[in-house]
């Protein structure tokens, strides 16, 4: 039995949370701006993020309250992976224009949902 096998197994049989699937979210960066600048994601779950840099320059991907940082080179994807978060605002902004490539990730309870 392979490790990763061997752990589901376990998280299964003694009925500790397990997230199948991770939630994929998109930003576009475009003219030094991130679309949208405001993301909402659940809380209490690690989600993907897939950053597109559409401009003709690289980019950092940089946030202090998500604690991550990720260049993103011209007309190419980059893969951030954050969470699970608490329900709260956590800013993001772009290293090389951080006066216009700034937002916000939203980490929102779901109902029924157990973040705190």
């Amino acid at each position: 039995m392979t490790k990763g096998r061997l752990t589901l197994g376990l998280l299964l049989l003694f009925g500790l949370p397990c997230q199948a699937e991770i939630d994929e979210f998109e930003l576009v960066l475009k003219e030094h701006l991130f679309y949208p600048a405001r993301l909402e994601v659940p809380a209490g779950r690690k989600v993907k993020l897939v950053i597109h840099n559409q401009d003709d320059t690289p980019e950092e991907f940089d946030s202090f309250d998500l604690n991550r940082e990720k260049v993103i080179f011209p007309n190419r994807k980059a893969t951030v992976y954050i969470g699970p978060l608490k329900p709260g605002v956590y800013d993001f902004f772009g290293e090389f224009n951080p006066n216009t490539a700034r937002g916000q990730v939203v980490a929102v309870r779901q109902e029924g949902g157990n973040a705190d």
